[in-house]
C-alpha cells in the first residue's frame, strides 16, 4: 500500500516533525505501507527518516511576521514558484500513484497549490483516499472561519476529502463548533487525540551524565521551537539567569535551526559569559534533553506541547501571538487545565520569568495527577488510516469513538 503525505511547512519545523512523527507509527502498525513525504520544510534531510519512507524536497516558501507568503531562497516570484511546486506534486501523484494521501491543514494546500493534484486523483484515480489532519488549533474562529469561507475550504472537504482526523480533543477545543463546520464536513471529523511522542534516543541518566549535570543540580531546557523568532525568549532567558544566586541551576539552551545567524551570534556571546549555559543549534533528538531536564521554558507550538506532556514536565510556555493566535490559545487553555505555566510575551521580563523558574524548580517530584489528557492519537490515526486502506468503499461513516485510549498525564 502505497501514502502520499503533503508537508508545506512554510514557516518553522512543527508541521513536518509532527508529519513525520505519524509517518514513524504508522510504518510500525501497517507491514506493506511505503510512504513518500511531499514537503517544503528546508530540514528535511536533517530528520532520521525509517525504511520504507522516502521523500520529495519542493521550493521553500516563508510565512514572515506578517503571515504573507514569500520565497525563501530562490529568486523567483511567488506565483512561479507555487506553479513549480504544483506541477512537482501533482508529477508525484500520477507516478506514485498513492491508495491514500494525507495532507496538512490546508485542504487546497498553500496558494492553492493543491488543486490540480486534488481534481485530477477525482478523474483519474478515484479509488484514492483523501485525508486532512488539523492539529487541536489553528487559529481563532473568526480569522479561521473567514479564511475558510473566503478560500472555499468547506466546500473543498466536502468535494474532495473522506475524513479529517485532528490531533486534540474537543475538551481542549471544538474543531466542528468553534470552526462553525457544517454538516456534511463534519460528519467527517474524527478526534484522534494528542500525539504521545516516543522516547528519546538516551536516557534521561545518560543525557544529564552527558551534560554534566550533578546530583544537586536542576536542568532547564530552554527551546523557542524552529527558533525563527525565538530571540527574545532565549535573550529574555540569559538575562535572567545570569541574575540568579544559586549555582545550583544549570541550562540547556537549543536555538532551532531557523534562528537567523545574527540573532544566534548574540545570544552565544552573551551564553559564554555564563559557564552554567550550554548552547546548542539543532538536535534531532529533542525528547531526550526533554527527558532530562528538570523544567522547560518553551513557545507553546503544538509539538513542543505535546512532547513536554507526554513526560510529564513543568512547563512554563510563552506563547507566540502573531502572526496567529494558536499558540495563545494552547497555551491559555492548558493553562487552565493546570498542564503548564503560562506567561503573556508582553508580560515576560527577566524577573518574572526567573521568579516563575525558581517556584517549578523547588516544587517536589511527587505531584497531582493532571486533568485527563488523551494522548492516544498516533494509534488511532493508524486505525483510520489503515481502515481506509484496507475498505474498498468509502470509510467516512466509520467510527473509532469506542476505541478506549486514553492515557493521563502525570505533571512533575
Amino acid at each position: 500500500m502505497r501514502l502520499m503525505v503533503y508537508s508545506h511547512d512554510a514557516f518553522g519545523l512543527g508541521n513536518i516533525r509532527r508529519m513525520l512523527t505519524i509517518c514513524e507509527h504508522l510504518l510500525s502498525s501497517i507491514s506493506d505501507l511505503s510512504i513518500l513525504v511531499v514537503s517544503g520544510s528546508p530540514m528535511l534531510q536533517s530528520f532520521r527518516l525509517p525504511p520504507r519512507l522516502d521523500y520529495i524536497k519542493i521550493p521553500c516558501l516563508n510565512r514572515g511576521k506578517t503571515g504573507e507568503i514569500a520565497v525563501k531562497y530562490l529568486q523567483t516570484e511567488i506565483g512561479e514558484t507555487v506553479k513549480l511546486r504544483s506541477d512537482l506534486i501533482l508529477m508525484a501523484a500520477m507516478n506514485f500513484k498513492p491508495d491514500a494521501i494525507l495532507v496538512d491543514k490546508k485542504p487546497y494546500g498553500i496558494k492553492n497549490e493543491l488543486v490540480t493534484t486534488l481534481k485530477f486523483l477525482k478523474k483519474h484515480l478515484p479509488q484514492t483516499k483523501l485525508l486532512l489532519l488539523l492539529r487541536d488549533i489553528l487559529d481563532s474562529p473568526e480569522k479561521t472561519v473567514g479564511e475558510w469561507q473566503e478560500h472555499g475550504f468547506y466546500e473543498a472537504v466536502d468535494r474532495f476529502y473522506h475524513q479529517i482526523l485532528v490531533v486534540g480533543m474537543p475538551e481542549v477545543f471544538d474543531i466542528c463548533r468553534e470552526y462553525q463546520f457544517p454538516h456534511t464536513v463534519a460528519q467527517k471529523v474524527r478526534y484522534c487525540g494528542y500525539l504521545r511522542k516516543e522516547p528519546g534516543l538516551k536516557s534521561r541518566e545518560v543525557r544529564r551524565q552527558e551534560l554534566q549535570v550533578q546530583e544537586h543540580e536542576k536542568l532547564v531546557l530552554v527551546t523557542p521551537g524552529g527558533g525563527e523568532d525565538g530571540y527574545h525568549l532565549v535573550d529574555t532567558y540569559l538575562t535572567g539567569v545570569a541574575q540568579l544566586t544559586a549555582k545550583s541551576v544549570r541550562s540547556v539552551i537549543i536555538c532551532g535551526s531557523e534562528m537567523p545567524a545574527e540573532h544566534r551570534d548574540r545570544l552565544y556571546q552573551k551564553a559564554a559569559l555564563n559557564p552554567q549555559v550550554e548552547m546548542l543549534d539543532f538536535t534531532d533528538d529533542l525528547m531526550s534533553y526533554i527527558d532530562a531536564a528538570d523544567t522547560v521554558v518553551c513557545m507553546s507550538g503544538y509539538n513542543t506541547i505535546t512532547e513536554v506532556l507526554s513526560l510529564g514536565k513543568r512547563t512554563i510556555a510563552i506563547p507566540r501571538i502573531k502572526p496567529a493566535s494558536e499558540q495563545l490559545m494552547r497555551a491559555e487553555k492548558m493553562s487552565k487545565l493546570g498542564l503548564l505555566a503560562m506567561i503573556h510575551p508582553d508580560e515576560v521580563t527577566p524577573k518574572t520569568l526567573m521568579d516563575l523558574l525558581l517556584t517549578k524548580l523547588d516544587k517536589t517530584l511527587s505531584c497531582a495527577v493532571a486533568p485527563g489528557l488523551d494522548l492516544g492519537g498516533l494509534p488511532r490515526i493508524s486505525h483510520y488510516i489503515s481502515h481506509l486502506l484496507s475498505n474498498p468503499v468509502s470509510s467516512i461513516d466509520f467510527d473509532f469513538s469506542a476505541l478506549k485510549l486514553q492515557p493521563i498525564v502525570t505533571v512533575q
